[in-house]
């Protein structure tokens, strides 16, 4: 973890200066329909960037971390505008955006490209970027691609997957001035290693072997741990020990955090659907109908109608400008 803790209490005028903006009230969070409500309009988001030492301070206040997996600009400003406050540009844009079976074909200029494009959607959010496999062999190479990561992409933060074989890796990374995420349990990258997608930590040995890891890379430096596809008192048990925020996914409701991926989420790949998942809309649905509400309207040339398109005054002074039938 970079940030030590204070010698001396903040005035209430710095620890103001200092904290993200506290979440909304229930009136505020909710529409008349009972759904949640954005923070800020789009474009219009808090001034205060959420950084490493925040969500630190916010597992000391008991205040649960949100994080989204995110790929894209657009998307980006949409999760500002909600308030999120970690955003991963993961490699499981291997699976989501470029359509593969694992995350192991995505590269680090992959990455370094998606980074970038969310940066430029953000105000507020910290933003972790994934190394993808094999991008962090060694501390040497981790180096050189991490760097990347924040000089080309903009990332605050990268995160890695792996446990005590990455320690030394960390310890570099956090030397050269760059914040590591850990990733432990059900990492992607290890797959085929793990024969599949399947719940770890299970077992007192595999439990022994994540307390271990999780420890190992808190010495080492990390800021934050994802903890994945592992039983929920196993992730409980991990978040109580360490000193530094636990980002859930398939964890259980114990962890510091939680995080999703964004098409998830939204509904946008409706046949997906593991048991560590909700679904909070269903805009695959809305968008098969609107697409094909435009196709209809297309072929039935009702789209564009007038309004949709632009006139030239003068014409009506020069009725023969055009040729016939022009």
């Amino acid at each position: 973890m970079q940030d030590s803790s204070r010698r001396a209490a903040p005035s209430a005028a710095a620890a103001a200066s200092s904290s993200p903006p506290a979440s909304p009230s229930a009136a505020a969070r909710s529409t008349p329909s009972g759904r949640p409500h954005g923070l800020y309009a789009i474009g219009e988001g808090s001034a205060t960037r959420v950084r490493v030492h925040h969500l630190r301070e916010m597992k000391g206040r008991g205040q649960r971390i949100a994080a989204i997996t995110c790929y894209d600009a657009t998307f980006a400003r949409l999760v500002d505008a909600a308030g999120i406050e970690v955003v991963l540009v993961g490699d499981s844009l291997g699976n989501v955006i470029q359509g593969h079976d694992t995350t192991l074909p995505v590269t680090v200029d992959h990455v370094v490209y998606h980074t970038a494009a969310v940066a430029r959607g953000l105000q507020r959010a910290h933003l972790v970027a994934d190394m993808p496999f094999m991008s962090y062999r060694s501390p040497d190479v981790a180096l050189q691609n991490a760097g990347r990561m924040l000089a080309e992409g903009g990332a605050h933060a990268v995160k890695l997957e792996g446990g005590k074989e990455v320690a030394e890796t960390v310890r570099a990374l956090v030397s050269a001035g760059i914040p590591v995420m850990g990733h432990i349990g059900l990492t992607p990258q290890s797959v085929h290693a793990m024969g599949g997608n399947r719940v770890q930590g299970r077992g007192r040995a595999a439990r022994e072997r994540l307390v271990e890891a999780a420890l190992a890379l808190e010495e080492a430096g990390c800021y934050a741990l994802v903890l994945e596809g592992i039983p929920s008192e196993l992730a409980a048990g991990i978040t109580a020990e360490l000193t530094i925020p636990t980002i859930g996914i398939g964890a259980g409701p114990n962890c510091d955090g939680q995080i999703l991926v964004l098409y998830d989420l939204l509904g946008l790949n409706p046949e997906f659907k593991p048991k560590f998942l909700k679904q909070y809309a269903a805009l695959g649905d809305t968008v098969v109908d609107a697409l094909a509400t435009y196709r209809a309207e297309v072929q039935a040339v009702e789209f564009p109608a007038a309004e949709h398109g632009y006139v030239d005054p003068t014409l009506a002074a020069e009725p023969h400008a055009l040729p016939s039938g022009a």
